[in-house]
């Protein structure tokens, strides 16, 4: 019975080891360092991403089949990260390679290092110019001015750049030079060496204007950095002390950042009610609301444009379908998706599409937009006509102040 019952237990190990090395399991694999952070990319879309079918595919084939290929070294594997999240064919899901997740999560951080330069390109020329030198940097305390154009930086010349390389470059270490060869007008170019320094990007500028005697609170907010939501309730405070009596928020071009940074800034202007209600991939509805009170119950327009997106439109339909502000300018981007930033081990990362959002009255903007209250084309001619008498669009929304306000029907 012994020998019979050992013979059956060995015929048994024989079999199980057998099919261990047929179907072994992940934590097996003798895999490659290329290969585990592959894998590393690959589990965070699997466990992430917002479409369960992951757009119609079998995702451990996927996994399966790059596995199977050789990942001889690092640029390989962000080779193989990338076209894999190409097969989702979803333009926000996507790798960030080192330098470009540690860059996104300084602008969503609200500050860098580096010279304190806001560029931009002409879109006549393509000469790269100075929007505006930021407040107290090393860029402000040289003298840089607005419409100075950046002909090299560092000996490089800027036509060699995209606009996200030239700021690249001009980020770095705290106390290190950069040399910037520029010029104004026609004057001869000239170099300027400047040393980077720790810079606080602050994304709201506001002040009270007298328009037609009306006291006038102008506010523009650039992006949705994490202390966007206290330099917003910092100026509506001043404003108010000041004694607006009516309001413009400017978020034109403004590309979006942290969807809790809108979601804070909408509780701002609402008095309650849903802000965005959020679909995950179990199709499970959730919702942010507004509970706390408006700072300010003053009239209220909203400037949008085609750049505005994202967190922008989340605030822009929040305040529309409660009726709480209307909006002026052209319709809007239509992002109608949240992504989540995932840090990866080498250093690099993953912006994943986590959830779809819906405005308060269930409109998915997505693709669509959020069509304005009053639509004017004719836009500023420049980024520093912006909330002047040159800008139409921001003319339209003060003659809009004054005009009576319709309550849109029930939100939320």
């Amino acid at each position: 019975m012994g020998i019979r019952w050992l013979q059956r237990l060995i015929g048994c190990l024989v079999v199980l080891v057998g099919i261990w090395g047929i179907f072994p399991p992940d934590s097996a694999i003798a895999l490659t360092e290329e290969q585990k952070l592959f894998n590393e990319a690959w589990r965070i879309v699997n466990q992430a991403y917002v479409d369960p079918t992951f757009n119609g595919q079998n995702w451990w084939r996927v996994r399966e089949k790059a596995l199977k290929r050789p990942l001889p070294d690092r640029e390989a594997t962000y080779a193989a990260i990338e076209a894999m999240l190409a097969t989702l064919e979803d333009p926000f899901t996507r790798f960030l390679r080192p330098e470009q997740f540690r860059s996104l999560q300084t602008t969503t951080a609200g500050e860098l290092i580096g010279v304190g330069l806001q560029i931009s390109t002409d879109p006549k020329t393509g000469v790269l110019e100075v929007i505006a030198p930021i407040d107290g940097s090393p860029a402000a305390e040289a003298g840089i001015q607005p419409r100075d154009r950046i002909l090299a930086i560092d000996g490089i010349s800027t036509n060699q750049l995209s606009l996200d390389e030239a700021a690249e470059r001009m980020r770095g270490t705290a106390g290190s030079a950069v040399h910037l060869l520029l010029q104004r007008g026609n004057d001869t170019p000239q170099e300027l060496i400047l040393h980077r320094g720790h810079i606080e990007i602050n994304p709201v500028t506001a002040e009270v204007r007298q328009v037609q005697g009306h006291t006038v609170g102008y506010i523009r907010l650039s992006q949705f950095s994490a202390m966007a939501p206290t330099e917003m309730r910092k100026a509506i405070q001043i404003l108010e002390q000041q004694g607006a009596e009516e309001y413009i928020l400017d978020l034109r071009n403004n590309p979006g950042g942290l969807l809790q940074a809108g979601v804070e800034i909408a509780q701002l202007w609402l008095d309650s009610g849903a802000i965005v209600y959020t679909v995950d991939r179990q199709g499970i509805v959730d919702s942010l609301n507004a509970s706390g009170g408006a700072l300010t119950h003053d009239p209220l327009v909203v400037l949008v444009n085609g750049g505005t997106a994202s967190a922008s439109e989340i605030l822009a339909g929040a305040l529309q379908d409660h009726g709480r502000a209307r909006l002026v300018g052209d319709r809007t981007f239509g992002k109608g998706s949240i992504q989540s930033l995932f840090h990866l081990s080498d250093g690099s990362g993953l912006a994943v599409t986590i959830a779809h959002y819906e405005t308060p009255n269930h409109h998915n903007i997505n693709k669509v937009g959020i069509e304005p209250d009053r639509r004017v084309l004719d836009a500023p001619e420049s980024l520093m006509a912006m909330g002047t008498a040159a800008d139409p669009q921001y003319l339209a929304a003060l003659e809009l102040l004054h005009s009576p306000i319709q309550v849109a029907t029930s939100a939320g």
